[in-house]
C-alpha cells in the first residue's frame, strides 16, 4: 500500500486562501446576485505594461520561425535577462550581484518552499508573527516542525511579535536560529525595515552563522529613497543571505509567471560533519535536476520590465496601486479604526474593532457590505485582531468597497 508524507497531516486545516474561497463560495451560493468586491488575495488587476505585452508578442512571432525558435532554455534563466536584472536591480544601487547569481524561476513562493530542499532536517527555524503562511507550512510539510498549538503555533518553530505594540519591529531570536525567515516590505502588515534594522539582522546571522531567507516580492512599491530594497545592500549580507524577488507584484506577473532568486556564489552551510559546501552549487543542482526554466516568452517580457518604457510603465502602475492604498488608509483611519501598513506596501493592515476577532469581521464585511478581506489571524496566532486588505484593484471599485464599509454597523 502507498504511503502519504504524514507531515501533511499536521498542516491546519485549509490553508488560509482555500478557507476564504470557501466562505465566499458559500455566501454566493445563498446570495448568487451579491457583487462582491474582492481586496483579499494580493492579485493584480490591472493590464500588463505595454512594453513587456510588445516584448512577448516579438518573442512569440519568433518561435514561429526556424532562426527565432527557441526549445529547452538554460535552468537557471537566459543569460541577457540575469545581466539585466543584475545591472538594474543591484549593481545600480551598490550590490555586489553577479549574473551568475541569479536563478530565474516561476515564482518567489515556488522557490521560498523550494529552497528547503537544500536545507537540513534539523535547522533551528525562525519566522515573523503574522508571517505569509507558505513559509510556515513549507516546513511543517518538509518536517521541520511539531503539531500546532490551540493557537495554531508549531512546535520546533521560534515565533518573532511583529505588531504594533513593538511599531512593528521584530525582536532578534530569544534562542539561537540557523534559518530566519524575513519579508520586507511586509506582507501582510505592510511594514518595512529600515537599514539600521537591517543590518542588525544581517550581523545576527552572521555572528550565529544562521542563513536569512529574504523576501522582497514588494520592494518596487517603497516611496521613501533611504530605505533599503534589498538585503545585500547590507554590508555582509552576501556571507548569510538569500533574496527572493517576483515580477507579479511590479509588473503584474501573476499570470505571467516570472521571477528570481539570489543565491551568492560566497554563501556556504555546512555539512552534518562540519564541512563547508556551497548553497549556490547546492540550488543549482537541484534547479537542473528538478525545475525546467521559465519559459522564453515569459522571460523576454520580463526583460522588458528594464527598459526606459518599461520602467516609466511599472512606475506608473506601482503609483496606482500605492493610491489605492492611500485611499483606503485614509478612509478607514476616518471611520476610527487604526490602520497600518499601505505607505510602502500594496497591503493596508487594519485593526478590527474592539472584541471583534479577525474571521468575525471579515465576515461581517463579507456580509453587510460585500468586501472580501484577509483576515489577519490566517498569517499567525499575532494576526488575530487585523484585517489586510489588498490595494490591488481598480480606483472605482476601491472606491465603492471603501463607500460600502463607511455604511456597515462598525462597533
Amino acid at each position: 500500500m502507498v504511503r502519504v508524507n504524514s507531515h501533511y497531516q499536521m498542516l491546519q486545516a485549509g490553508y488560509l486562501f482555500p478557507e476564504i474561497q470557501r466562505r465566499i463560495k458559500a455566501f454566493s451560493a445563498r446570495r448568487p446576485e451579491a457583487d462582491l468586491i474582492r481586496l483579499g488575495i494580493g492579485d493584480v488587476t490591472e493590464p500588463l505594461p505595454a512594453a513587456c505585452c510588445e516584448a512577448m508578442i516579438a518573442a512569440v512571432e519568433a518561435m514561429g520561425t526556424a532562426t527565432g525558435f527557441h526549445g529547452y532554455g538554460p535552468e537557471q534563466g537566459y543569460h541577457w535577462l540575469r545581466q539585466t536584472i543584475a545591472r538594474h536591480d543591484y549593481q545600480q544601487r551598490g550590490c555586489a550581484v553577479e549574473a551568475d547569481e541569479i536563478f530565474i524561476s516561476d515564482g518567489s513562493k515556488c522557490d521560498a518552499s523550494n529552497i528547503l530542499d537544500i536545507l537540513g532536517d534539523d535547522n533551528r527555524i525562525a519566522v515573523t508573527d503574522p508571517v505569509y503562511p507558505v513559509y510556515v507550512d513549507s516546513n511543517v510539510m518538509a518536517g521541520h516542525t511539531g503539531p500546532a498549538d490551540a493557537q495554531g503555533r508549531y512546535g520546533g518553530l521560534q515565533y518573532l511579535p511583529l505588531t504594533a505594540d513593538n511599531d512593528f519591529r521584530a525582536p532578534l531570536p530569544a534562542t539561537p536560529a540557523d534559518l530566519i525567515y524575513l519579508c520586507f516590505p511586509n506582507n501582510p502588515t505592510g511594514a518595512v525595515a529600515t537599514r539600521a534594522e537591517l543590518q542588525r539582522w544581517v550581523d545576527y546571522a552572521r555572528s550565529h552563522e544562521a542563513l536569512i531567507l529574504f523576501d522582497a516580492a514588494y520592494e518596487a512599491f517603497i516611496r521613501d529613497p533611504d530605505l533599503p530594497h534589498s538585503i545585500f545592500e547590507m554590508e555582509g549580507a552576501r556571507d548569510c543571505a538569500i533574496e527572493f524577488r517576483s515580477f507579479s507584484k511590479n509588473a503584474g506577473f501573476t499570470g505571467t509567471r516570472c521571477a528570481f532568486t539570489v543565491v551568492p556564489r560566497t554563501l556556504t552551510g555546512r555539512t552534518g560533519d562540519g564541512d563547508r559546501v556551497s548553497l549556490w552549487q547546492l540550488w543549482s543542482r537541484r534547479q537542473s535536476t528538478k525545475f525546467n526554466g521559465v519559459g522564453y516568452v515569459a522571460q523576454r517580457g520580463a526583460e522588458a520590465v528594464y527598459s526606459p518604457a518599461g520602467q516609466a510603465q511599472v512606475a506608473r502602475l506601482t503609483s496606482f496601486y500605492m493610491e489605492n492604498a492611500a485611499i483606503i488608509r485614509q478612509q478607514l483611519q476616518s471611520l476610527g479604526l487604526a490602520v497600518y501598513g499601505g505607505q510602502h506596501a500594496p497591503y493596508v493592515w487594519v485593526r478590527t474593532p474592539e472584541s471583534v476577532g479577525s474571521w468575525q469581521f471579515f465576515d461581517q464585511l463579507l456580509q453587510e457590505a460585500r468586501v472580501v478581506g484577509t483576515p489577519g489571524v490566517g498569517f499567525g496566532a499575532a494576526g488575530e485582531g487585523y484585517l489586510r486588505l489588498s490595494a490591488f484593484n481598480s480606483r472605482a471599485r476601491v472606491e465603492a468597497a471603501m463607500a460600502r464599509i463607511a455604511r456597515c454597523s462598525l462597533p
